[in-house]
């Protein structure tokens, strides 16, 4: 667990749900931002180091604000909430905090929130 993890009911999870996709929204744009400043695939080449650096430190900083959220990261873009018996699960772009997993089935065994 991160630093910052903790327990969620579902509604605390849906008031934190608004920032985290904020926060991963901005992320993605500064990637994008990035990436489209590009002008070739040779210029892709020749900076790939510098632009690997460059996504790595947009993924720290909002690992970072996420994880002092109490949240977990479990992949890139991908948030979970801790229930104390499994996980509220959401992947961006998703629109909505509507999915949940058990501890032990992880992502691929995400059911819908009814």
């Amino acid at each position: 667990m991160f630093a910052g993890a903790r327990v969620f009911t579902y509604e605390e999870a849906l008031a934190t749900f608004p920032r985290v996709r904020e926060l991963t929204e901005r992320a993605v744009q500064q990637i994008e931002a990035m990436i489209n400043r590009v002008q070739s695939r040779k210029e892709l080449a020749d900076r790939k180091a510098e632009l690997d650096k460059g996504v790595e430190q947009i993924v720290q900083v909002w690992a970072a604000e996420i994880a002092a959220l109490g949240c977990e990261i479990k992949g890139m873009w991908l948030v979970d909430w801790d229930t104390g018996d499994g996980y509220y699960c959401w992947r961006y772009p998703e629109e909505t905090l509507g999915h949940y997993h058990s501890y032990d089935e992880g992502f691929a065994g995400r059911v819908p929130i009814a």
